[in-house]
């Protein structure tokens, strides 16, 4: 049981060139064959043929200059897997900057949905799985525009581009929510409480968890 104190939040806002993924194994963590220079600890973002892990962030381990393994991404299951369809390209996150401030963190979606069918043989209809629901995270940051995070952010959402939103809690657990940012950076004006503004990150995936 935790609480969310202490939590540390960062931004991408630098990715390097991408680097190509020529095989990808399918294993408990899958090993992608690519020449790299990566280190253990590395952020990358996957673009390739997966789409379970599509767009999403992955920490870096065990690499050489040949191949690396993409922690925690299990692709055992080669029907949601397929064999050789792993490959594509990864981008390393090179600059995180710091938002601090925040004073709330709401995350939204990611509930699973469902579909009623009425089956003709029978009054009572049955629940199917259908998915999941967008999920989006919606920061509120103390306001101070002379911080290094209010530019990234507003840059990011004007720039409509892809970013990684990092929590890192106490004990070091991290989360990352790889999607778009959408900054408001007119704050709220409410007499007795702190002025604040708000970024909300839409996932383009499901969140990755250490």
């Amino acid at each position: 049981m935790k609480l969310p104190n202490n939590l540390a939040f960062a931004i991408a806002t630098v990715f390097a060139t991408a680097v190509s993924i020529t095989a990808a194994t399918n294993a408990a963590e899958t090993v992608c064959t690519a020449t790299n220079t990566f280190a253990a600890g590395d952020f990358v973002e996957y673009t390739g043929g997966w789409s379970k892990a599509n767009g999403r962030v992955f920490r870096v381990k065990s690499p050489t200059g040949t191949n690396f393994v993409l922690e925690g991404l299990d692709t055992t299951d080669v029907n949601l897997f397929p064999a050789g369809a792993g490959i594509g390209s990864v981008r390393k996150v090179t600059t995180f900057v710091p938002v601090v401030g925040v004073t709330a963190a709401d995350v939204s979606g990611g509930e699973g949905k469902t579909v009623e069918v009425q089956l003709l043989d029978s009054d009572t209809p049955v629940m199917l799985p259908d998915g999941f629901s967008a999920t989006s995270v919606a920061l509120t940051i103390a306001d101070d525009k002379a911080l290094p995070h209010h530019a990234a952010l507003q840059a990011i959402s004007d720039g409509v581009k892809l970013t990684c939103l990092k929590a890192v809690m106490p004990g070091g657990d991290v989360l990352l929510y790889a999607g778009y940012c959408s900054f408001n950076p007119s704050p709220t004006l409410s007499k007795g409480n702190v002025m604040a503004v708000k970024a909300t990150f839409s996932l383009q995936n499901k969140v990755v968890r250490y």
